[in-house]
């Protein structure tokens, strides 16, 4: 059965399009429909209460679908939610398809058959956006259960992940199954390099929010095979193993370096941007086997590298002798 109370909002500018829309699902049975003429005010809408699902013209003037679905999205990282976007649009070709799911818009109406296609994709919508949203809760509620787990110390506090402690002893286990497997470990060390700039900029408080922000970002982006730990203050480790040692390169971690980089976060203080360095420091087993301390050395070494270049390095670690 639908959830009729499904949160809904719907955004147009064209008065007489959103009116067909608010009409069709309320004779479907929709409640909880509510509708902003612009993108500005459709934001102030969510600010003040989440929606399940957003129904959006593609073309607004002064801000689009697109840019309005990139404004939800950072909103619903900062308010651990999941807001389905569909667009409404005339537009068919492969390219702004494309587009528009890179964006993070998770589907299409168009407006020469809206009213048959409607109903149907709201439905999806409800499934999609309840499961999304109750892994979300699930996942806070592991993550507050982590953090009472104090006395076994392999947890950050104020993140959520993983702390250093466990990033050595994941990078311990990772370098053994590789040197067993074969394959290579990778080390991924990301730091914010303006960190003491924004420190004195904003208070603890607007600072821990970006510190759960960046985690956050960090964890979308990761496979779920890795461990994603925070161990430093403006420090991240990544530790991944690959079978195939040709796979382990920058570019399969390419996107988290984009990822944080290229798209602010959002925070009480407004949109703050952070300068992330990334280096990856990877160990062969074909090379032999470093230590856990060889690991982290050659990778904060890295790391100064890729705060001067600005660029995402790469390094290996150098093994001692006897090693």
């Amino acid at each position: 059965m639908p959830n009729l109370d499904l949160p809904i909002l719907v955004v147009d500018d064209a008065k007489f399009s959103s009116m067909v829309v608010g009409r069709t699902l309320r004779n479907a049975g929709y409640r909880d429909i509510r509708v902003a003429n612009n993108a500005h005010a459709a934001l102030k809408l969510i600010e003040q209460r989440a929606v399940s699902v957003l129904i959006a013209d593609w073309l607004m003037p002064e801000m689009d679908g697109l840019q309005l679905a990139d404004h939800v999205r950072q909103q619903d990282e900062q308010d651990n939610h999941y807001t389905y976007v569909i667009l409404l649009t005339a537009r068919e070709s492969v390219e702004a398809m494309s587009e528009a799911f890179d964006r993070g818009v998770d589907d299409f109406i168009y407006k020469s058959d809206m009213t048959k296609q409607l109903i149907p994709r709201i439905f999806a919508a409800d499934r999609m956006a309840d499961r999304q949203n109750t892994l979300l809760r699930a996942n806070a509620l592991l993550v507050e259960n982590n953090r009472e787990l104090e006395s076994s110390n392999i947890i950050d506090l104020e993140t959520g992940l993983c702390n250093a402690k466990y990033a050595r002893q994941r990078l311990q286990k990772t370098l053994r199954h590789a040197e067993s497997r074969g394959g290579s470990t990778a080390y991924v060390m990301c730091g914010i390099r303006n960190w003491q700039e924004l420190k004195r900029k904003h208070p603890p408080s607007v600072m821990t929010e970006l510190c759960v922000g960046i985690a956050r970002r960090l964890s979308t982006l990761i496979r779920p095979i890795d461990a994603l730990c925070r161990v430093g203050d403006n420090q991240f480790a990544i530790v991944s193993y690959f079978p195939n040692s040709d796979h382990c390169t920058t570019t399969a971690f390419r996107r988290i370096f984009d990822g944080i980089n290229h798209k602010a976060l959002k925070t009480t203080a407004g949109y703050i941007s952070v300068e992330a360095g990334m280096v990856l420091c990877r160990a062969s087993a074909e090379d032999g086997t470093p230590t856990v301390q060889d690991m982290e050395r050659s990778a904060v070494q890295g790391l100064v590298d890729a705060y001067e270049t600005r660029r995402f390095t790469e390094t290996t670690p150098e093994l001692r002798e006897g090693a």
